[in-house]
């Protein structure tokens, strides 16, 4: 995806855990942080306290939303993958994308990854990996102030 695209649809998931959310319930009140992780990405297990800290810290004024993307034929285990999201806290709503069609739709490739939608629903940030969540934070509370401004 490049900056300033719209976000995709929300279809396609083979499964939601905890809550099934549309786009249309993501755009037009407040940013969104989507985030792909997968049961059998170490990084992705590492950096989920912070992604959960977003989520709560910015509860008011921020969707979070997490993408399972399988790496392998192990990561399809549903049962699997809500016992790891029970265990690391992720109670935000969970697309689980065996099919790999938001991960297309999203151009992805990697695990974790990290995309900041503004209220429009236009992609403002971009990341991968483990590292860097000082400037995901920094990117999301740049959002949430241009959101605050236009309120």
């Amino acid at each position: 995806m490049k900056l300033r695209e719209l976000m995709p649809e929300l279809s396609g998931a083979t499964a939601w855990v905890n809550n099934e959310v549309t786009k249309e319930d993501l755009v037009g009140d407040k940013p969104t942080l989507i985030h792909f992780w997968s049961v059998s990405c170490h990084l992705c297990k590492e950096a989920m306290p912070q992604v959960n800290q977003f989520r709560d810290e910015f509860k008011d004024k921020l969707n979070v939303v997490a993408v399972h993307m399988p790496r392998s034929e192990k990561d399809l285990d549903l049962e699997e993958i809500k016992e790891v999201a029970k265990e690391h806290g992720i109670t935000q709503p969970i697309y689980v994308d065996s099919e790999l069609k938001l991960n297309d739709a999203f151009e992805n490739q990697y695990v974790p990854a990290y995309y900041v939608f503004d209220k429009e629903g236009k992609l403002r940030h971009f990341q991968a990996g483990g590292s860097g969540m000082k400037m995901l934070e920094k990117r999301v509370n740049r959002v949430l102030d241009e959101n605050e401004k236009t309120v």
